[in-house]
C-alpha cells in the first residue's frame, strides 16, 4: 500500500490532518499517538470548517519534519499549499466541502490524498 493509500484508509478512524501525518510516521520522530495528539485538533478544518483544511495543515506540519532540500520550510509550505489548490479548487476547508455554496470541490478523501501527495512533490519523495 502506498502512503497516499494508507492515508485514505487512515481517514476511516482518523480526522484528516492525522490520516496525512500518520500516513509518514514512519518517517517523522513522533510515536502515533503523539501525531494523533498533534493532529487532533485539525479536523474539520481549523475552526470547524472555517479554515484551512485539516489535511493541508498536516501535510505542512509533516513538512518540518520531512524537510532535507535545503530550502526553508516555508517555502515548501508555500509549494505545498500551492499544489493542494491546484489539485482541490480551494484550501479552506468549508469551501472546499460546499459549505454555503452545495458545491463540493474536493472529498476528504481526495484531500488527504492530495495533500500527501503535495508533501511528497514539495519533498522530493517517491510513491
Amino acid at each position: 500500500m502506498n502512503r497516499t493509500e494508507k492515508a485514505v484508509a487512515l481517514k476511516k478512524t482518523n480526522n484528516c490532518c492525522q490520516a496525512v501525518l500518520l500516513a509518514f510516521a514512519d518517517k517523522l520522530p513522533l510515536d502515533e499517538t503523539m501525531l494523533r495528539q498533534i493532529g487532533s485538533g485539525f479536523g474539520s478544518g481549523m475552526g470547524c470548517m472555517e479554515a484551512t483544511c485539516g489535511a493541508l495543515c498536516g501535510a505542512v506540519m509533516a513538512a518540518g519534519f520531512l524537510n532535507t532540500t535545503g530550502r526553508p520550510t516555508a517555502m515548501l509550505s508555500r509549494q505545498i499549499l500551492q499544489d493542494f489548490r491546484t489539485r482541490c479548487g480551494a484550501t479552506i476547508c468549508g469551501d472546499l466541502k460546499g459549505v454555503g455554496t452545495a458545491k463540493v470541490l474536493c472529498s476528504c478523501d481526495d484531500c488527504v490524498k492530495n495533500a500527501v501527495l503535495a508533501l511528497m512533490c514539495a519533498i522530493g519523495m517517491e510513491e
